[in-house]
Protein backbone atom coordinates (compact mmCIF):
# COMPACT_ATOMS: atom_id res chain seq x y z
CA UNK A 1 0.00 0.00 0.00
CA UNK A 2 1.44 3.42 -0.93
CA UNK A 3 1.22 6.22 2.00
CA UNK A 4 2.90 9.28 0.14
CA UNK A 5 3.81 10.02 4.45
CA UNK A 6 6.07 7.32 4.13
CA UNK A 7 7.84 8.82 1.33
CA UNK A 8 8.25 12.37 2.39
CA UNK A 9 9.82 10.67 5.72
CA UNK A 10 12.49 8.88 4.26
CA UNK A 11 13.60 11.71 1.74
CA UNK A 12 13.52 13.71 4.95
CA UNK A 13 15.15 11.84 6.80
CA UNK A 14 17.99 11.65 3.98
CA UNK A 15 17.15 7.94 2.91
CA UNK A 16 17.32 6.95 -0.89
CA UNK A 17 13.80 6.75 -2.86
CA UNK A 18 13.90 3.66 -5.09
CA UNK A 19 11.97 3.75 -8.88
CA UNK A 20 8.42 2.51 -7.35
CA UNK A 21 8.52 4.92 -4.92
CA UNK A 22 8.92 8.19 -6.38
CA UNK A 23 6.64 6.68 -9.47
CA UNK A 24 3.70 6.26 -6.84
CA UNK A 25 4.17 9.99 -5.51
CA UNK A 26 3.86 10.74 -8.93
CA UNK A 27 1.16 9.38 -9.92
CA UNK A 28 -0.78 10.24 -6.69
CA UNK A 29 0.36 14.21 -7.74
CA UNK A 30 -1.31 13.76 -11.04
CA UNK A 31 -4.20 12.17 -10.06
CA UNK A 32 -5.48 14.40 -6.43
CA UNK A 33 -4.44 11.44 -4.19
CA UNK A 34 -1.72 13.16 -2.98
CA UNK A 35 -2.78 16.49 -0.97
CA UNK A 36 -1.33 19.72 -1.35
CA UNK A 37 0.66 19.15 1.83
CA UNK A 38 1.87 16.14 0.65
CA UNK A 39 3.32 18.02 -2.26
CA UNK A 40 4.73 20.91 -0.26
CA UNK A 41 6.41 18.37 2.30
CA UNK A 42 7.53 16.20 -0.73
CA UNK A 43 9.10 19.42 -2.62
CA UNK A 44 10.49 21.06 0.81
CA UNK A 45 12.17 16.97 2.01
CA UNK A 46 14.36 17.18 -1.87
CA UNK A 47 15.35 21.08 -1.55
CA UNK A 48 17.07 20.01 1.25
CA UNK A 49 18.13 16.65 0.73
CA UNK A 50 18.57 16.32 -2.57
CA UNK A 51 18.35 13.52 -5.22
CA UNK A 52 20.89 11.67 -6.28
CA UNK A 53 21.62 10.51 -10.08
CA UNK A 54 18.76 7.63 -10.06
CA UNK A 55 16.37 9.25 -8.31
CA UNK A 56 16.35 12.34 -10.13
CA UNK A 57 16.08 10.38 -13.35
CA UNK A 58 13.26 8.42 -12.06
CA UNK A 59 11.63 11.73 -10.97
CA UNK A 60 12.12 12.63 -14.62
CA UNK A 61 10.55 9.62 -15.89
CA UNK A 62 7.82 9.75 -13.79
CA UNK A 63 6.63 13.17 -14.42
CA UNK A 64 7.45 12.49 -18.08
CA UNK A 65 4.55 9.60 -18.02
CA UNK A 66 2.23 11.39 -16.30
CA UNK A 67 0.65 12.55 -19.53
CA UNK A 68 0.90 12.30 -22.83
CA UNK A 69 4.00 11.70 -24.57
CA UNK A 70 3.97 12.40 -27.80
CA UNK A 71 5.05 9.40 -30.86
CA UNK A 72 6.54 10.89 -34.36
CA UNK A 73 6.85 7.43 -35.67
CA UNK A 74 3.98 7.57 -37.92
CA UNK A 75 4.56 11.08 -39.09
CA UNK A 76 7.11 9.65 -41.84
CA UNK A 77 9.25 13.04 -40.99
CA UNK A 78 11.74 12.62 -42.75
CA UNK A 79 14.63 13.98 -40.24
CA UNK A 80 15.24 14.23 -36.14
CA UNK A 81 12.82 15.84 -33.94
CA UNK A 82 14.95 18.40 -31.95
CA UNK A 83 14.19 21.55 -29.81
CA UNK A 84 16.06 23.98 -27.54
CA UNK A 85 14.98 25.33 -24.45
CA UNK A 86 16.61 28.63 -22.49
CA UNK A 87 16.74 29.28 -18.41
CA UNK A 88 15.14 32.94 -19.79
CA UNK A 89 16.90 36.57 -20.00
CA UNK A 90 16.12 39.99 -20.80
CA UNK A 91 15.85 39.81 -24.67
CA UNK A 92 15.83 36.47 -25.03
CA UNK A 93 14.29 36.03 -28.48
CA UNK A 94 16.66 33.38 -29.68
CA UNK A 95 13.36 30.74 -29.76
CA UNK A 96 12.02 32.99 -32.60
CA UNK A 97 15.61 32.44 -35.28
CA UNK A 98 16.53 29.19 -33.91
CA UNK A 99 12.99 27.20 -35.10
CA UNK A 100 12.76 28.20 -38.21
CA UNK A 101 16.93 28.00 -38.91
CA UNK A 102 16.39 24.60 -37.62
CA UNK A 103 13.57 23.54 -40.03
CA UNK A 104 15.39 24.97 -43.37
CA UNK A 105 17.80 22.77 -42.33
CA UNK A 106 16.19 19.40 -41.80
CA UNK A 107 15.50 19.16 -38.73
CA UNK A 108 11.14 19.11 -37.13
CA UNK A 109 11.10 21.32 -34.00
CA UNK A 110 8.08 20.85 -31.65
CA UNK A 111 8.93 24.52 -29.54
CA UNK A 112 6.55 23.94 -26.77
CA UNK A 113 7.69 27.23 -25.19
CA UNK A 114 6.42 29.05 -21.94
CA UNK A 115 5.11 32.99 -20.92
CA UNK A 116 7.19 35.05 -18.65
CA UNK A 117 7.09 35.76 -15.32
CA UNK A 118 9.51 38.51 -13.46
CA UNK A 119 11.92 40.01 -14.94
CA UNK A 120 12.38 37.44 -18.27
CA UNK A 121 10.17 37.44 -21.17
CA UNK A 122 8.16 34.21 -22.52
CA UNK A 123 8.03 33.03 -25.95
CA UNK A 124 5.12 32.48 -26.21
CA UNK A 125 3.73 35.80 -25.37
CA UNK A 126 6.14 37.42 -28.13
CA UNK A 127 4.07 35.20 -30.58
CA UNK A 128 0.74 36.08 -29.02
CA UNK A 129 1.88 39.79 -30.40
CA UNK A 130 1.22 38.21 -34.10
CA UNK A 131 -3.05 38.92 -34.44
CA UNK A 132 -4.60 35.25 -35.21
CA UNK A 133 -1.95 33.51 -34.40
CA UNK A 134 -3.08 30.43 -32.22
CA UNK A 135 -0.28 29.63 -30.25
CA UNK A 136 -2.13 26.65 -28.06
CA UNK A 137 -3.72 24.10 -30.21
CA UNK A 138 -4.42 20.70 -29.80
CA UNK A 139 -1.52 17.69 -30.02
CA UNK A 140 -2.98 16.48 -33.04
CA UNK A 141 -2.76 19.58 -34.83
CA UNK A 142 0.94 20.00 -33.63
CA UNK A 143 1.89 16.95 -35.07
CA UNK A 144 0.27 18.37 -38.47
CA UNK A 145 1.99 21.61 -38.45
CA UNK A 146 5.33 19.96 -37.53
CA UNK A 147 5.05 17.87 -40.19
CA UNK A 148 3.96 20.34 -42.78
CA UNK A 149 6.11 23.29 -41.90
CA UNK A 150 9.25 21.65 -40.06
CA UNK A 151 8.36 23.75 -36.76
CA UNK A 152 5.81 25.06 -34.53
CA UNK A 153 6.21 27.53 -31.49
CA UNK A 154 3.20 27.10 -29.29
CA UNK A 155 2.35 26.49 -25.61
CA UNK A 156 1.80 23.90 -23.47
CA UNK A 157 -1.64 21.84 -23.43
CA UNK A 158 -3.20 19.81 -20.54
CA UNK A 159 -1.84 16.70 -21.99
CA UNK A 160 1.67 17.48 -21.86
CA UNK A 161 3.35 16.58 -18.31
CA UNK A 162 0.29 17.60 -16.43
CA UNK A 163 2.64 16.39 -13.00
CA UNK A 164 4.86 19.55 -13.39
CA UNK A 165 2.01 21.97 -13.63
CA UNK A 166 1.02 20.66 -10.03
CA UNK A 167 4.36 20.74 -8.64
CA UNK A 168 5.79 23.81 -10.23
CA UNK A 169 2.63 25.68 -8.72
CA UNK A 170 3.65 24.15 -5.18
CA UNK A 171 7.22 25.29 -5.68
CA UNK A 172 6.39 28.94 -6.35
CA UNK A 173 4.25 29.70 -3.34
CA UNK A 174 7.04 27.08 -1.03
CA UNK A 175 10.42 28.70 -1.66
CA UNK A 176 11.66 25.68 -3.43
CA UNK A 177 12.02 26.77 -7.13
CA UNK A 178 15.44 27.27 -6.88
CA UNK A 179 16.08 23.23 -6.51
CA UNK A 180 18.50 22.37 -8.95
CA UNK A 181 16.49 18.63 -8.97
CA UNK A 182 13.30 20.07 -9.28
CA UNK A 183 14.47 22.67 -11.71
CA UNK A 184 15.98 19.53 -13.83
CA UNK A 185 12.88 17.72 -13.57
CA UNK A 186 10.19 20.06 -14.46
CA UNK A 187 12.20 21.63 -17.67
CA UNK A 188 12.96 17.85 -18.78
CA UNK A 189 9.94 16.32 -18.57
CA UNK A 190 7.85 18.47 -21.24
CA UNK A 191 11.19 17.79 -23.56
CA UNK A 192 11.05 14.25 -23.32
CA UNK A 193 6.86 14.27 -23.50
CA UNK A 194 7.59 16.34 -26.66
CA UNK A 195 9.24 12.90 -28.10
CA UNK A 196 12.63 14.77 -28.96
CA UNK A 197 15.70 13.01 -30.70
CA UNK A 198 17.80 15.69 -29.23
CA UNK A 199 17.87 18.80 -27.00
CA UNK A 200 20.06 21.91 -26.92
CA UNK A 201 20.54 23.84 -23.59
CA UNK A 202 20.80 27.46 -23.25
CA UNK A 203 21.65 28.05 -19.71
CA UNK A 204 22.94 31.82 -18.65
CA UNK A 205 24.33 33.52 -15.92
CA UNK A 206 24.64 37.40 -14.96
CA UNK A 207 22.65 40.05 -14.26
CA UNK A 208 19.71 39.16 -15.85
CA UNK A 209 19.11 35.86 -15.63
CA UNK A 210 17.45 33.77 -13.27
CA UNK A 211 20.64 32.30 -12.12
CA UNK A 212 22.89 35.13 -11.84
CA UNK A 213 25.82 33.16 -10.62
CA UNK A 214 28.36 31.14 -13.29
CA UNK A 215 29.15 28.33 -11.42
CA UNK A 216 25.42 27.71 -9.65
CA UNK A 217 24.43 28.32 -13.69
CA UNK A 218 27.01 25.65 -14.62
CA UNK A 219 26.13 22.84 -11.99
CA UNK A 220 22.59 23.30 -13.71
CA UNK A 221 24.27 22.52 -17.24
CA UNK A 222 25.83 19.61 -15.66
CA UNK A 223 23.03 18.32 -14.13
CA UNK A 224 20.45 18.84 -16.72
CA UNK A 225 22.44 17.21 -19.18
CA UNK A 226 23.50 14.41 -17.28
CA UNK A 227 19.96 13.30 -16.01
CA UNK A 228 18.59 13.81 -19.65
CA UNK A 229 21.49 11.49 -21.52
CA UNK A 230 20.58 9.30 -19.02
CA UNK A 231 17.42 9.00 -19.59
CA UNK A 232 17.91 8.89 -23.40
CA UNK A 233 17.88 11.74 -24.46
CA UNK A 234 20.88 13.52 -25.89
CA UNK A 235 21.68 16.81 -24.79
CA UNK A 236 24.45 19.29 -25.07
CA UNK A 237 24.49 22.77 -22.81
CA UNK A 238 26.16 25.93 -23.79
CA UNK A 239 26.32 28.23 -20.93
CA UNK A 240 25.52 32.30 -21.91
CA UNK A 241 25.99 35.69 -20.68
CA UNK A 242 23.08 37.56 -19.84
CA UNK A 243 24.72 40.56 -18.35
CA UNK A 244 23.42 42.54 -21.26
CA UNK A 245 20.33 42.75 -22.84
CA UNK A 246 20.05 39.94 -25.74
CA UNK A 247 19.69 41.93 -28.92
CA UNK A 248 18.43 45.76 -28.86
CA UNK A 249 14.95 45.17 -28.12
CA UNK A 250 12.80 44.13 -25.14
CA UNK A 251 9.20 44.09 -25.19
CA UNK A 252 7.26 40.84 -27.24
CA UNK A 253 5.99 43.15 -30.36
CA UNK A 254 9.69 44.78 -30.45
CA UNK A 255 11.20 41.20 -29.78
CA UNK A 256 9.65 39.94 -32.46
CA UNK A 257 10.25 43.10 -35.16
CA UNK A 258 13.96 42.47 -34.49
CA UNK A 259 13.87 38.79 -35.35
CA UNK A 260 11.78 39.30 -37.89
CA UNK A 261 14.17 41.65 -39.56
CA UNK A 262 17.03 39.77 -39.33
CA UNK A 263 14.79 36.79 -40.85
CA UNK A 264 14.43 39.14 -43.56
CA UNK A 265 18.20 39.60 -44.42
CA UNK A 266 18.64 42.59 -41.70
CA UNK A 267 22.20 42.81 -39.38
CA UNK A 268 22.78 39.45 -37.79
CA UNK A 269 26.27 40.27 -36.29
CA UNK A 270 25.43 40.85 -32.86
CA UNK A 271 25.25 39.18 -29.49
CA UNK A 272 21.92 37.20 -30.30
CA UNK A 273 22.76 36.14 -33.73
CA UNK A 274 26.28 34.81 -32.29
CA UNK A 275 24.02 32.67 -29.28
CA UNK A 276 21.59 31.55 -31.95
CA UNK A 277 24.14 30.54 -34.66
CA UNK A 278 26.00 28.50 -31.73
CA UNK A 279 23.21 26.93 -30.26
CA UNK A 280 21.93 26.04 -33.74
CA UNK A 281 25.40 24.45 -34.40
CA UNK A 282 25.65 22.36 -31.44
CA UNK A 283 21.89 20.89 -32.54
CA UNK A 284 22.98 20.18 -36.16
CA UNK A 285 25.97 18.27 -34.76
CA UNK A 286 24.18 16.47 -31.74
CA UNK A 287 21.09 15.34 -33.91
CA UNK A 288 23.55 14.08 -36.52
CA UNK A 289 21.98 16.89 -39.43
CA UNK A 290 26.52 17.73 -39.77
CA UNK A 291 29.53 15.87 -39.32
CA UNK A 292 31.55 19.12 -38.46
CA UNK A 293 31.13 22.41 -36.62
CA UNK A 294 32.24 24.35 -39.59
CA UNK A 295 29.14 22.31 -41.84
CA UNK A 296 27.19 23.18 -39.59
CA UNK A 297 27.84 26.69 -39.18
CA UNK A 298 27.62 26.85 -43.21
CA UNK A 299 24.16 25.37 -43.22
CA UNK A 300 22.83 27.89 -40.59
CA UNK A 301 23.87 30.63 -42.40
CA UNK A 302 22.90 29.07 -45.58
CA UNK A 303 19.06 29.04 -44.47
CA UNK A 304 19.28 32.52 -43.00
CA UNK A 305 20.85 33.51 -46.53
CA UNK A 306 18.29 32.56 -48.90
CA UNK A 307 15.31 33.29 -46.84
CA UNK A 308 14.70 29.58 -46.17
CA UNK A 309 14.61 30.29 -42.64
CA UNK A 310 12.57 33.02 -43.36
CA UNK A 311 9.81 31.07 -45.25
CA UNK A 312 9.94 28.23 -42.26
CA UNK A 313 8.29 30.84 -40.21
CA UNK A 314 6.27 32.84 -42.47
CA UNK A 315 4.56 29.14 -43.33
CA UNK A 316 4.45 28.63 -39.60
CA UNK A 317 2.73 31.58 -38.86
CA UNK A 318 0.27 31.52 -41.36
CA UNK A 319 -0.77 27.82 -40.75
CA UNK A 320 -1.48 28.68 -36.99
CA UNK A 321 -3.80 31.43 -37.94
CA UNK A 322 -1.55 34.91 -38.43
CA UNK A 323 -1.09 37.10 -41.49
CA UNK A 324 0.96 35.27 -44.18
CA UNK A 325 2.84 38.31 -44.98
CA UNK A 326 3.90 39.12 -41.57
CA UNK A 327 7.54 39.54 -42.25
CA UNK A 328 7.20 41.52 -45.39
CA UNK A 329 4.98 43.86 -43.93
CA UNK A 330 5.37 43.84 -39.75
CA UNK A 331 4.64 47.18 -39.30
CA UNK A 332 1.04 46.38 -40.73
CA UNK A 333 0.17 43.61 -38.48
CA UNK A 334 1.95 43.99 -35.20
CA UNK A 335 0.86 46.91 -32.50
CA UNK A 336 2.60 49.39 -31.71
CA UNK A 337 2.73 51.89 -28.53
CA UNK A 338 1.58 55.25 -29.14
CA UNK A 339 3.99 57.37 -26.71
CA UNK A 340 7.85 56.66 -28.14
CA UNK A 341 10.52 58.51 -26.24
CA UNK A 342 14.57 58.66 -26.67
CA UNK A 343 16.38 58.07 -23.13
CA UNK A 344 19.35 60.19 -23.16
CA UNK A 345 22.12 59.06 -21.30
CA UNK A 346 23.52 61.05 -18.23
CA UNK A 347 26.36 62.14 -19.56
CA UNK A 348 28.11 61.47 -22.72
CA UNK A 349 30.67 58.55 -22.98
CA UNK A 350 30.87 54.76 -23.74
CA UNK A 351 28.27 51.90 -22.06
CA UNK A 352 30.74 49.79 -19.78
CA UNK A 353 27.97 47.70 -18.51
CA UNK A 354 24.04 47.20 -18.33
CA UNK A 355 21.84 46.00 -15.62
CA UNK A 356 19.94 43.36 -17.27
CA UNK A 357 17.35 42.93 -14.65
CA UNK A 358 16.60 46.55 -13.83
CA UNK A 359 15.96 46.63 -17.67
CA UNK A 360 13.73 43.73 -17.70
CA UNK A 361 11.82 44.93 -14.17
CA UNK A 362 11.35 48.46 -16.34
CA UNK A 363 9.63 46.72 -19.02
CA UNK A 364 7.30 44.80 -16.81
CA UNK A 365 6.65 48.41 -15.14
CA UNK A 366 5.36 49.39 -18.89
CA UNK A 367 3.04 46.88 -18.55
CA UNK A 368 5.16 44.52 -21.31
CA UNK A 369 5.69 41.99 -18.95
CA UNK A 370 3.59 39.76 -15.30
CA UNK A 371 4.87 39.52 -11.83
CA UNK A 372 2.18 37.36 -11.03
CA UNK A 373 1.02 33.82 -14.00
CA UNK A 374 -2.84 35.86 -14.02
CA UNK A 375 -1.38 39.37 -15.48
CA UNK A 376 -2.14 40.34 -18.67
CA UNK A 377 0.57 41.36 -20.79
CA UNK A 378 1.11 44.70 -22.95
CA UNK A 379 2.72 43.77 -26.34
CA UNK A 380 3.11 47.24 -27.64
CA UNK A 381 5.51 48.45 -24.47
CA UNK A 382 9.15 47.94 -23.70
CA UNK A 383 13.05 49.06 -25.02
CA UNK A 384 13.82 49.00 -28.59
CA UNK A 385 17.15 50.57 -30.01
CA UNK A 386 19.32 49.83 -26.96
CA UNK A 387 22.47 50.53 -26.43
CA UNK A 388 24.90 47.69 -25.97
CA UNK A 389 28.19 47.57 -23.74
CA UNK A 390 30.96 49.16 -26.10
CA UNK A 391 28.35 51.66 -27.70
CA UNK A 392 28.74 55.65 -27.73
CA UNK A 393 25.92 57.49 -26.39
CA UNK A 394 24.96 60.86 -25.80
CA UNK A 395 22.65 63.92 -26.17
CA UNK A 396 22.29 62.61 -29.78
CA UNK A 397 22.91 59.14 -29.10
CA UNK A 398 20.36 57.76 -26.71
CA UNK A 399 20.50 54.76 -24.51
CA UNK A 400 17.32 53.34 -26.19
CA UNK A 401 13.82 54.30 -27.45
CA UNK A 402 11.06 53.92 -24.84
CA UNK A 403 7.73 52.20 -26.21
CA UNK A 404 4.92 53.10 -23.57
CA UNK A 405 1.11 53.50 -23.46
CA UNK A 406 1.43 56.72 -21.98
CA UNK A 407 3.68 59.58 -21.35
CA UNK A 408 3.09 59.27 -17.49
CA UNK A 409 4.19 55.64 -17.83
CA UNK A 410 7.00 56.94 -19.59
CA UNK A 411 8.66 59.35 -17.51
CA UNK A 412 8.13 56.74 -14.64
CA UNK A 413 10.66 54.39 -16.48
CA UNK A 414 12.79 56.72 -17.62
CA UNK A 415 14.97 57.47 -14.19
CA UNK A 416 15.17 52.98 -14.02
CA UNK A 417 16.16 52.91 -17.49
CA UNK A 418 19.04 55.77 -16.86
CA UNK A 419 20.09 53.96 -13.66
CA UNK A 420 20.47 50.94 -15.38
CA UNK A 421 23.71 51.71 -17.76
CA UNK A 422 27.09 52.69 -16.76
CA UNK A 423 29.14 54.73 -18.74
CA UNK A 424 32.88 55.32 -18.49
CA UNK A 425 34.91 57.44 -21.39
CA UNK A 426 36.99 54.25 -22.70
CA UNK A 427 34.90 50.93 -24.11
CA UNK A 428 35.84 47.70 -22.34
CA UNK A 429 36.80 44.74 -24.37
CA UNK A 430 34.48 42.81 -26.36
CA UNK A 431 33.76 39.73 -24.88
CA UNK A 432 31.79 36.55 -26.18
CA UNK A 433 28.69 35.62 -24.87
CA UNK A 434 28.83 32.00 -25.04
CA UNK A 435 31.23 31.69 -22.34
CA UNK A 436 31.77 27.25 -21.96
CA UNK A 437 29.87 24.04 -23.39
CA UNK A 438 28.32 21.28 -21.56
CA UNK A 439 28.48 18.05 -22.78
CA UNK A 440 29.50 16.28 -25.71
Amino acid sequence: MFLPQETIRRKRDGQTLSQTEIAQFIAGLTDGSVSEGQAAAFAMAVFFRKLDNAERVALLRAMTGSGTVLDWSREALGGPVLDKHSTGGVGDKVSLLLAPVIAACGGYVPMISGRGLGHTGGTLDKMGAIPGYQGQPDLHRLKGVVRRVGCAIVGATDDIAPADRRLYAIRDVTATVESIDLITASILSKKLAAGLDALVLDVKFGSGAFMPCRDLARELAVVLVRTATQAGLPTRALLTDMDQVLGTSAGNALELRECLAILAGGAADGRLWRVTRALCVEILLLSGLAGTAASAGALVDQALATGAAADRFARMVAVLGGPPDLIERPDRHLPAAPVIVPVPPLRPGVVVAQDARALGLAVVTLGGGRTRPQDTVDPRVGLAGMAAVGTPVGADRPLCFLHAADRAAAEAVVPLIRNAYVIADTAPAAADPVAEQIGG
